[in-house]
């Protein structure tokens, strides 16, 4: 057996009754172990090669067992680790390196809920996996990783559930925020957006974490970098968030518009590429002043290297994405879907908005030399009308898709977004679109496929694109010759209300394929679906009573790795995997 396991002991013992039972651990009494079988504590490598017996008594004496002896392996990471939002920076959301997970025992007979890990606050930001770090005096462990809104930072041994350490990002005299008033975090808000992990930074890797706290009517943002193994604080941090940029919108001091961080919450999964920490910034609900805010910060001391405003003379246009991360090519770009916004319909020469504002578009945004600035973008024709409506792009996620191939053996480099409209936009990252007033320049325009909006993200496997759009099933999409079908390939006969589900995707290689989605309705199910048809193999609804989610949590997407799946809740993480 794996540490963070347990084994069963029982006898079968014979004679007149009553029989009375104490198994012992070597040579001494296990308190409360007095019944025909005996289930140890969670495992640790300590427990190999102990032996344990069992002492079966009546009127008549007493006779001892042989002894058993128990055999404890080393944890080993027969997964990849999850560092990031999604697994990746494609943000595809596949672990390809799971290899206890397969289609065959994931089923209520063999696979369920094994633990519950209690936290303070709610799990917003998907759980991050880390296999095999050397904790200082503490052995070696495989953490998982959990950010909570009342600003706390968890390490939990991801097999036997036990807090390695835990840390709050509140200075002395601060509390979280208050949900300024907007129901959409609330009670509190903390650390909303998914940390990120550089495993070859610092002594033991680094946690880089965006906290959001208040001290009476002063509000904070701070960037954190953590250290892995101890949760201590490095490289002089944290550091304070500001931010100032050219232009007249909204929050305009009447040269730059200015970040004020009470009207801010950092919703979005955060992106490190290149040695740089990429953020990027959501209002509470609508409420103004707010503009489009990204910014990033060296890796190593936490210095604001670059700021980039997408609406600076105009407003809204806040970065949402139900929590997705921002989505980095492997040239050193990043795209993102923007919400609701002003656009400005007149171009410059280079067909750019003539001011800058990039609301309600699919932006491409290039890092050259350190500096954030937009290279590309496609707006639909309809996109000003839209934004108006609040049928905003920027409820769902962007994903890019690995290099594919068309008919003509071109190597094509797509993206694909969807927001309210349930319009699949899927732009060419080499040339997006750009604007036209009458007819969308994009590549390709899957419509009717959804059956409502997107406020989630896709997820990608062996060329299949799965949505869990709301109100309807997930489905999945084929990729051929670069393009996506025109309707769904397979789906499942369940369907997901508000908000829809963000799928993650499990297998070992481009075999044994599973998809898993969370649906929310009022309480949380986990699904986990054939990857190929998308039937269903097990829902949490199977066994009730032994594997209840429990409150839902709107965008909670779940963390599959080493035989686990990581489910985020109002209070906790919920632990699946094979069941003795």
């Amino acid at each position: 057996m794996t540490v963070g396991q347990t084994a069963t002991f029982t006898v079968t013992a014979s004679g007149t009754a009553p029989l009375s039972y104490q198994w012992q651990k070597g040579t001494t009494n296990i308190t409360g172990a007095t019944s025909l079988s005996y289930t140890t504590p969670a495992t640790t490598i300590a427990d190999n090669g102990s032996q344990f017996r069992v002492i079966v008594s009546n009127a008549a004496g007493s006779v001892t067992s042989n002894a058993a002896t128990l055999t404890v392996n080393a944890a080993t990471s027969t997964s990849a680790d999850v560092l990031t939002y999604h697994n990746d920076n494609f943000r595809t959301g596949q672990n390809l390196n799971e290899t206890i997970l397969t289609p065959a025992n994931v089923n209520s007979a063999q696979f369920g809920k094994i633990k519950t890990l209690s936290v303070t606050g709610k799990v917003d930001a998907q759980p991050l996996y880390t296999s095999n770090v050397a904790v200082p005096g503490n052995g070696t462990h495989n953490l998982l990783i959990v950010a909570t809104e009342h600003a706390t930072v968890y390490a939990f041994d991801a097999d036997t559930g036990t807090i390695i350490w835990q840390k709050t990002m509140l200075a002395t005299g601060e509390s979280p925020s208050d949900d300024r008033g907007c129901s959409q975090v609330s009670p509190e808000i903390g650390v909303t957006a998914t940390p990120v992990i550089d495993r070859s930074r610092g002594a033991n890797g680094v946690i880089y974490v965006v906290a959001m706290s208040k001290n009476g009517s002063t509000y904070h943002h701070r960037l954190h970098a953590i250290d892995l193994a101890t949760g201590a604080e490095l490289f002089s941090g944290p550091k304070e968030i500001t931010a100032t940029y050219p232009g007249h919108g909204d929050g305009t001091n009447g040269t730059n518009v200015v970040f004020d961080p009470k009207q801010y919450k950092e919703r979005v999964g955060l992106l490190l590429m290149n040695g740089t920490i990429h953020t990027a910034w959501a209002s509470h609900c609508d409420v103004r002043p707010y503009t489009g805010w990204l910014m990033s910060f060296n890796a190593d001391t936490l210095a604001q290297t670059s700021v980039l405003n997408v609406t600076p003379n105009g407003d809204s246009g806040a970065i949402w994405m139900a929590g997705a991360g921002l989505a980095g090519d492997n040239s050193g770009n990043y795209y993102f879907l923007d919400g609701n916004g002003d656009f400005d319909t007149t171009m410059n020469a280079s067909g750019f908005p003539s001011n800058g504002d990039f609301g309600n578009a699919f932006v491409k945004v290039s890092t050259t030399s350190g500096n954030l600035a937009v290279a590309d973008y496609f707006e639909m024709s309809n996109g000003v009308s839209e934004s108006a409506a609040d049928q905003d792009l920027g409820s769902g996620g962007a994903m890019l898709l690995p290099d594919l191939t068309d008919s003509t053996g071109a190597i094509k480099h797509l993206a694909v977004g969807v927001g309210k409209d349930a319009h699949m936009y899927v732009v060419n990252r080499d040339n997006m679109g750009k604007f036209n007033t009458s007819t969308n320049n994009i590549y390709q325009d899957v419509t009717g496929a959804l059956a409502g909006g997107v406020f989630a993200m896709p997820a990608y496997f062996n060329g299949r694109v799965y949505y869990g759009a709301v109100n309807d099933s997930l489905k999945a999409f084929t990729v051929t010759n670069a393009r996506f079908s025109a309707s769904s390939t397979a789906h499942s006969t369940n369907t997901f209300s508000y908000p829809g589900s963000t799928p993650s995707v499990s297998a070992n290689g481009n075999t044994n394929g599973i998809v898993w989605a969370i649906e929310n309705q009022g309480s949380s199910v986990l699904h986990a679906y054939d990857a190929t048809t998308l039937n269903e193999l097990y829902n949490t609804l199977q066994m009730s009573s032994r594997d209840s989610v429990g409150s839902n949590n709107k965008y909670i997407t779940p963390t599959i790795a080493n035989g686990k799946v990581f489910v985020g809740t109002t209070n906790s993480v919920v632990v699946y995997g094979p069941i003795q």
